[in-house]
């Protein structure tokens, strides 16, 4: 008796591991993965994560450009990308993804954070760790994610959108200043 119990009951607790790795919330963001992607998730792997949806511009051989391209994963029936993912490699269906930039909102961390969040939502959730001046954007680092937010100069007041030379700090940034990217980095 105790010789069949014993295989059972681990058959069980190895049937509900895999149940409850099935049941993870494909639209969660967290700091080493993006819904079903992870840090390890590689090129090939993405037909059957996304399975039920469309992927575009995915290329198995890219060799006359000999560049990285990116891979668009759109909702099956769709015209709006739910996510822009980059590979690490070009040329290679193992190589793993470098960034997801993530467009559909239903995309958000465990602090509600999505592509629809404003600088405010941003700073209130997370420590903001370094804000980059770009030419045509700001660049706001969270480590807390390996994520960056991209706002847009032009949410900036007009005397900051224009001197590269200026050192942004988070409380000239205004509250209601829009995301025009949200990048996850692995």
């Amino acid at each position: 008796m105790k010789k069949t119990l014993f295989p059972i009951i681990l058959f069980s607790l190895i049937i509900a591991g895999c149940a409850k790795d099935k049941s993870q919330n494909p639209f969660a963001v967290k700091k080493h993965g993006v819904g079903l992607i992870n840090d390890s998730t590689q090129i090939k792997d993405l037909k059957t994560i996304f399975s039920n949806d469309s992927i575009s511009n995915y290329k198995e051989d890219d060799s006359f450009t000999g560049r990285i391209n990116t891979i668009e994963i759109f909702e099956k029936g769709s015209s709006n990308p739910l996510l822009v993912i980059t590979p690490t490699e070009a040329l290679d269906s193992t190589a793993t993804i470098s960034s997801i930039r993530l467009i559909d909102s239903r995309y958000k961390t465990d602090k509600n954070i999505s592509v629809i969040s404003t600088f405010k939502d941003i700073k209130e959730a997370y420590k903001i760790n370094k804000i980059t001046n770009l030419i045509n954007s700001v660049l706001v680092s969270v480590n807390e994610l390996d994520a960056t937010f991209t706002i847009d100069k032009k949410e900036l007041p007009a005397n900051m959108r224009y001197d590269l030379d200026l050192k942004i700090d988070a409380i000239q940034i205004p509250d209601d200043a829009k995301l025009k990217f949200f990048m996850v980095h692995f």
